[in-house]
């Protein structure tokens, strides 16, 4: 067509690439993107999801460790009616006994089973051995003893939960040094190798212990004490909330291991002297306290006569760490011998020398293990019902190792005559199956459902797709209506 000034116009629908063919090549090449992409996409955006041994996992839940306990009575005579009133009392606390097999026999066969001999004094324990009057009339008695020793009554509330590790920190508090009477330092070197070092020693079977230790000059109360006649007193309330957590660093290291704490605290000066009241409102004799799974805190008033700041006496800080000592057994769970029993040596040398029989460790120990255990089948029960609820949650190969050896470890546990290998295949399976619950591949997804996926990618591709769908539709009607009229 020649335009007015001589030029010759083309006609647009003949340029090559406005041609139909050109402009459905160009569209078919958009969809043969997406649809070879959609493999890569599904690939990189998928979530692995290996399988798990859940069939393990459930026939683990329904297994129950227990402990053969054989005792080994010297009066034969005896033996037959012992075991009857043992008997007799499992039947009645069943769930105090869990896991415990006892059995009274007259021969000792066993290196770990436990010695009962005659006694004509009063009960003493040592090592493995129970002295006890053995009569007839005293069996009622001495089976007590025997489930005081064996399965001794502690407070769960109020034990630390189990680690292999713990750090213990070791803080002095001034609450206002700049008042004068200040402490300025304490042995604790010497204190913890005086008081401690034989707990460790005896608890080594169990725990790893790290300790660090410190002093401040200013460390204020979050509450003021109540104003008495005589100095002043802290309700049971203020004890609740005693540690000021926003004005004290009580911790100073970087670790995963659980922390118990060890806390002297120093009043004011203005403030002397400080006393823990009772529930009447009265001074208590005690100035030390319990914060269950958390630690023990002692409150030392100097004498009035220390005008300047100076070291802790020696003195106190025995009673101190005395005190101290007998917060970390009550922490840890050592359980305490029956008020009917005592040891063979006096209390300050079984403090310092050996301060646990193989009663209480040997219970400490059951007892450790069966709660490991049960925390373990637990975790691992409630690993494969959130896999199984949640369907998009990643199982990885690490949550899958870690389960399996969980596995692995709970069936060791079962296999083992040991009792420290119990404890020791029992906290394995619970530290593996604590990992693999609180795996953050798999806390990732815990709370992003699949709608939250949809709402995330449907904007994204939603703008990109409906006009390739509607130009791919316009054109294949075209392509239709352009194949009948060559038909017809």
């Amino acid at each position: 067509m020649p335009h007015p000034d001589g030029t010759i116009l083309r006609d647009p629908s003949k340029l090559f690439f406005q041609s139909e063919y050109i402009r459905r090549l160009i569209i078919a090449s958009y969809w043969v993107v997406i649809i070879a992409g959609i493999p890569l996409w599904w690939h990189i955006t998928s979530i692995e999801r290996l399988s798990l041994p859940t069939a393990r996992v459930h026939a683990q839940a329904g297994n129950q460790l227990r402990f053969p306990v054989q005792i080994h009575l010297e009066d034969a005579s005896l033996s037959s009616p012992l075991q009857q009133l043992m008997d007799d009392r499992i039947r009645r606390s069943p769930k105090a006994w869990e896991g415990l097999d006892v059995k009274v026999t007259t021969q000792n066969d066993a290196a770990d089973s436990y010695t009962v001999r005659a006694t004509e004094g009063v009960p003493l324990v040592s090592e493995r051995t129970l002295a006890y009057p053995l009569r007839s009339g005293t069996l009622p008695m001495l089976a007590d003893t025997l489930a005081a020793l064996l399965i001794p009554p502690t407070d769960p509330h109020r034990v630390a939960p189990y680690s292999p590790r713990y750090r213990l920190a070791f803080t002095l508090l001034n609450e206002d040094a700049a008042a004068g009477s200040a402490i300025s330092g304490w042995d604790i070197s010497g204190a913890i190798s005086h008081h401690l070092s034989p707990i460790f020693n005896s608890l080594s079977v169990l725990h790893n212990f790290t300790i660090e230790s410190q002093v401040q000059f200013h460390a204020p109360l979050a509450f003021s004490p109540v104003s008495l006649d005589q100095g002043y007193g802290i309700t049971p309330e203020d004890l609740t909330v005693f540690v000021n957590s926003a004005e004290w660093s009580l911790s100073s290291s970087v670790s995963n291991d659980p922390v118990l704490h060890f806390v002297v605290f120093i009043p004011s000066a203005a403030r002397r002297p400080l006393h823990i009241l009772d529930s009447n409102g009265l001074p208590s004799p005690s100035s030390a306290f319990l914060l269950p799974q958390w630690g023990g805190i002692v409150i030392y008033n100097p004498p009035a006569d220390v005008q300047t700041t100076a070291p802790f006496p020696a003195p106190a800080l025995t009673a101190v760490f005395t005190t101290f000592a007998a917060h970390l057994l009550a922490l840890l769970g050592v359980p305490a011998l029956p008020p009917s029993v005592s040891t063979s040596t006096s209390a300050s040398d079984v403090l310092h020398t050996v301060p646990l029989t193989a009663w209480q460790l040997d219970a400490l120990l059951r007892a450790r293990a069966l709660e490991n255990a049960r925390n373990a089948q637990g975790t691992l029960e409630s690993i494969v019902s959130l896999v199984a609820q949640i369907e998009n949650m990643p199982v990885g190969r690490d949550v899958r190792g870690d389960v399996q050896g969980a596995l692995g470890a709970l069936e060791e546990m079962y296999n083992t005559a040991s009792l420290n290998r119990t404890l020791s295949h029992s906290a394995t399976a619970q530290t593996l199956a604590s990992r693999a619950f609180f795996s953050p591949g798999m806390l990732a997804l815990l709370y992003f459902p699949a709608e939250h996926k949809y709402a995330v990618y449907t904007p994204l591709f939603a703008s990109a797709l409906v006009p390739l769908v509607a130009t791919a539709v316009k054109e294949i009607k075209a392509w239709r209506k352009q194949r009948r009229g060559e038909v017809e």
